[in-house]
């Protein structure tokens, strides 16, 4: 199995010299099985060169899966040029969403509707096939077996685990550290951390071991407070998360879309120095577009 980065950067696009090295793409994960299954997680605006990238090999048959409906992860959707040609398979997985009761079909829907862009899915030559996923339920996609959890975010995220002969890979999609909002002498403080204890025993152990972690790294530690509450984690708390679970190697994403390139490699090296003596084995790597890891 092998996976391929073709957006890395979170919020909103941000091309330009200045992020020229690791990427101005949103999020976007190519996956490769054994078999040779393509699955995609997430389709941010990375779907767009991977899609061009895909028409050297006709009739494309695709499996994404989105982690979440939030823009920056979908909106490269309409532009996926398998859509439009006859004979290919595109397969969209996510979240039932809570708040609007729609599955995941809602989320092609409301972009492709005429005030947002010019061409319906009646236009569209592709089979499109829709699977809103149970929660925790895991499926099989060709050889693959793709699991699920959901993470913390403002809206349901879900994070994937997928894992094919032996060799497994988990994406966090969007994730933001847990945080109890009640003091210790509140009443509701106790029964809220074991509520949160258990959320994040069910996402241990969704990532165990796994040979690829892949996840939301948006800030520093000295930027977090005053983002919290926005969903997105950090350096310091991913490389936590990979040395709990066991993770053989970490790969950090969803860069801050106004950290150029020249900043994102300092903070990198920041935290790098402030955690060598724990990481040990544990490879932690920054993602960049083009960069193809086999596992």
């Amino acid at each position: 199995m092998k996976f391929r980065f073709w957006g890395v950067r979170g919020s909103i696009p941000s091309p330009g010299p200045r992020t020229a090295r690791y990427g101005g793409n949103t999020t976007c994960i190519e996956v490769r099985t054994d078999d040779g299954t393509l699955i995609i997680l997430d389709g941010g605006t990375g779907l767009f060169p991977l899609a061009q990238h895909l028409l050297t090999k006709l009739p494309v048959h695709a499996n994404i899966f989105i982690t979440h409906s939030h823009w920056d992860h979908i909106h490269g959707l309409p532009f996926f040029t398998p859509l439009f040609i006859k004979g290919s398979r595109v397969r969209l997985h996510g979240a039932h969403d809570p708040v609007t009761g729609h599955g995941i079909e809602h989320v092609m829907g409301v972009q492709l509707q005429n005030s947002y862009f010019p061409v319906s899915e009646t236009q569209m030559d592709a089979t499109i096939e829709y699977r809103t996923l149970d929660i925790g339920a895991p499926i099989e996609v060709g050889d693959a077996i793709v699991g699920n959890v959901v993470m913390n975010h403002p809206v349901t995220n879900l994070g994937y685990r997928v894992a094919c002969r032996g060799r497994s890979l988990f994406f966090t999609g969007d994730h933001e550290p847990w945080h109890n909002p009640y003091v210790p002498d509140d009443p509701a403080f106790d029964a809220c951390e074991a509520h949160l204890a258990a959320r994040q025993d069910a996402i241990d152990a969704a990532m165990r071991d796994v040979d690829a972690l892949i996840v939301d790294c948006s800030y520093t530690r000295e930027e977090y407070p005053s983002k919290a509450g926005w969903g997105h984690g950090t350096f310091d708390a991913a490389i936590e998360m990979a040395l709990r679970v066991g993770a053989k190697r970490l790969y950090c994403t969803h860069h801050e879309p106004t950290r150029s390139d020249d900043d994102l490699e300092a903070a990198f090296a920041d935290v790098l120095a402030r955690h060598r003596a724990r990481i040990g084995s544990l490879e932690v790597h920054l993602a960049f577009e083009g960069l193809e890891v086999t596992l």
